[in-house]
């Protein structure tokens, strides 16, 4: 071979390298590590050790921080195809609801602009105001009264945990599946009872049910209440097709299935409730979460638990998405539907421009396995079925969205 015929072959091997390089799709350009915040309350009562050994079923089964890391892992390819080495978990607990504010502070001085809230309606309210006009995307994964999708909302707080609103109407939905159309309800004397009873009173009217009456409980020591304590007595001389009980705190509720005068099914706070998460849900892979959850935490996985993870994934795929884009501008795509996340419920899900609640499945579980997943077959709606649960558009409380 001479020297020539040698020089032509290189060129056209350097060349045919050049061209395929110019194929090669170009690397994202260096980023730092994507960081999560979770922000938690030292004083939230319902994650004492005495609340969490009660296990009432709509409730915490405790911190959420294993459900944030294993959502960091699940989205490690698609953040490191975003040009981002890893994911990292920055969590700060506040020692009261007055120290949250200054929490936040801390959080966004360590580069954070995504924080899960694991707080109460308060804490949630008081982090929200002082978040006001920062560069911060706040998930409330931990509080589902209505009114943080209403009055208190914001435009850059995004609600992973289902509301209050949206619990009700799956629980309506299921009894006019059913047709039984004539329960009883049973509502305690609490604030958080009577945001429960609103939001059923809401959806009763919504689907077209007829109570046959709503009857107060109250658990007391003193003798001269103790007939509105008695399930027996409260169940008794009406004839009805549910019960339905309304108990924030869950101690009387524990005590309503099985103990009706008539043999009739128990919804709402304790026996058949709608959730965002069931350890039995077994469709649509959930078993895999279900599995490496426990072995993380050593325990069940709830819905808060469910939704902090969810909350977690759609920080990450927001910002690998939009990697240059402002915190503005992320929230912005979340609320349009440019982002969907696969939630292990049978479809990628999306938030709601109008109160940034996501859209999402309600499963309806009891203590050994799931009776039925809302929205139900037969509750249609304009555009998509899961806005049937929860505030739709022209009902919704929020001038922030």
């Amino acid at each position: 071979m001479t020297e020539g015929t040698r020089t032509v072959r290189a060129s056209r091997r350097a060349l045919l390298l050049a061209g395929a390089a110019a194929c090669l799709p170009l690397r994202a350009q260096p980023q730092p590590p994507f960081r999560l915040g979770l922000l938690t309350q030292g004083d939230d009562e319902r994650y004492s050790p005495q609340t969490l050994l009660r296990g009432f079923p709509d409730a915490p089964g405790g911190r959420s921080e294993p459900a944030a890391q294993i959502a960091l892992n699940d989205s490690l390819v698609t953040l490191q195809l975003a040009g981002r080495s890893s994911g990292q978990l920055v969590a700060l607990e506040a020692p009261t609801g007055a120290a949250l504010p200054a929490s936040l502070q801390q959080l966004l001085q360590q580069g954070v602009q995504h924080v899960v809230l694991e707080l109460p309606a308060a804490g949630v309210a008081a982090v929200t105001a002082a978040a006001k006009g920062r560069e911060v995307m706040l998930f409330n994964a931990a509080a589902p009264e209505d009114v943080l999708r209403a009055a208190q909302c914001a435009a850059n707080l995004l609600h992973t945990l289902p509301s209050h609103a949206m619990q009700m109407d799956a629980i309506a939905q299921l009894l006019v599946a059913r047709k039984w159309n004539r329960p009883l309800v049973l509502v305690g004397p609490t604030p958080g009872d009577r945001l429960l009873q609103a939001a059923w009173q809401r959806s009763a009217r919504r689907f077209a049910l007829r109570p046959i009456a709503e009857r107060p409980f109250k658990l007391s020591n003193d003798p001269r209440e103790r007939d509105l304590g008695n399930v027996r007595l409260l169940t008794s001389d009406r004839d009805y097709d549910a019960v339905v009980v309304l108990d924030a705190q869950g101690e009387f509720a524990s005590e309503v299935p099985y103990r009706t005068v008539l043999p009739r099914p128990v919804l709402g706070s304790n026996g058949l409730v709608a959730q965002a998460w069931s350890p039995f849900h077994e469709r649509n892979g959930a078993p895999q979460l279900t599995r490496r959850f426990l072995r993380r935490a050593s325990r069940t996985m709830t819905g808060y638990d469910w939704a902090t993870w969810m909350a977690a994934r759609c920080a990450a795929e927001v910002a690998s998405a939009y990697v240059k884009a402002g915190i503005a501008q992320q929230v912005q795509a979340l609320r349009q539907g440019a982002v969907a996340v696969d939630g292990y419920k049978g479809q990628r899900l999306t938030f709601r421009g109008w109160d940034g609640q996501l859209r999402q499945p309600l499963l309806l579980a009891h203590g050994g396995g799931v009776a039925d997943m809302a929205p139900l077959e037969g509750f249609l709606h304009p555009r998509i079925a899961l806005d049937t649960l929860g505030y739709d558009a022209p009902e919704t409380g929020c001038k922030a969205g």
